[in-house]
């Protein structure tokens, strides 16, 4: 069943015939700094929120006010309870007039002032079905409690698009993703997913057998890196969605190392004792930021090795 949805829309979207929608899915964080950044009432573009059942007055009265303070066409839709991550994005999707739609994290930063422009110009020339523009850690603040959350993005979602084209489906986030509305009705995010993790990265698979995943460089700023107790719940809560890309895609998911070495360690012995002292190094806060981060890694695939 549905949450209960509530809108708020400012003076400027009722007349607004726009080209590109910004989308941006917000559970418990503030998105207002991120709308700022992409104000730009003379492009053909608007913004819609979804505050995926926050349940905080104070972020709710800040972010209306910045919504009903832009020139941009924007509107919030708020859910009285959470729905997660697939149906968020659906639910955006649904309220969406633009042509072409670009998810946007509500904790992401645009690293570029051209960074609306050149979407809106790779849509005019090229029209594209999917395309991902990249993140990176470029405004995000180097701090000790993020150092392992930091080098993972690093080594493994922090790349060129020169890199990510070697497997384009798999680098599908929803951080800073554009896609053609008639691909996102054909092929909506499956709401089967529940928690965090996967749930983009299957979408990819889907659509790459029916339309080219096209990879530039416009990034963004991840700014919502994580200490690594955060990243290891988050670890645990993919486990589950990790089995069901397997499940749906054992073709394509065999050629991810993530996959390789959870078979590896499938049947590994006494994974119950030595798993537990991986997440033990990940989280110890004086060990080499590279050592805590490959532990993770390791932690993260005994636990897939369990699901598959």
């Amino acid at each position: 069943m549905s949450a209960c949805a509530t809108t708020i829309e400012n003076a400027a979207w009722a007349a607004a015939e726009p080209l590109l929608s910004v989308l941006i899915p917000s559970y418990r964080d503030d998105p207002t700094a991120l709308i700022a950044a992409i104000d730009q009432p003379d492009a053909p573009i608007e913004l819609v929120v979804l505050d995926d059942g926050s349940a905080d007055p104070a972020l709710a009265e800040r972010l209306d006010a910045a919504v009903r303070g832009l020139a941009t066409p924007a509107k919030v839709v708020r859910l009285a309870r959470n729905e997660g991550r697939a149906r968020g994005r659906n639910r955006l999707a649904g309220a969406a007039r633009g042509r072409h739609l670009l998810f946007l994290d509500a904790d992401m930063a645009p690293d570029g002032a051209d960074f609306i422009d050149r979407w809106l110009t790779l849509i005019a020339d090229e029209d594209p079905a999917v395309a991902f523009g990249g993140f990176s850690l470029d405004q995000a603040p180097a701090t000790p409690a993020h150092a392992v959350s930091r080098a993972l993005a690093l080594k493994s979602d922090c790349l060129a698009a020169a890199q990510r084209r070697h497997a384009p489906e798999k680098h599908v986030f929803t951080s800073n993703l554009l896609v053609r509305r008639d691909v996102i009705e054909a092929e909506p995010f499956d709401a089967g997913f529940s928690g965090w993790g996967w749930e983009d990265v299957e979408w990819g698979m889907r659509v790459a057998g029916r339309h080219p995943i096209l990879h530039i460089d416009n990034t963004a700023t991840h700014l919502g890196l994580e200490p690594a107790a955060a990243v290891a719940a988050k670890y645990e809560q993919s486990a589950a969605n990790f089995a069901r890309v397997v499940s749906a895609h054992p073709q394509i998911v065999r050629r991810y190392p993530s996959y390789r070495v959870a078979r590896a360690l499938k049947h590994a012995p006494l994974k119950r004792l030595w798993r537990p002292w991986l997440k033990a190094l990940a989280l110890l806060d004086r060990g080499p930021a590279g050592l805590r981060a490959f532990a993770l890694r390791l932690y993260r695939a005994a636990l897939y090795a369990e699901a598959i």
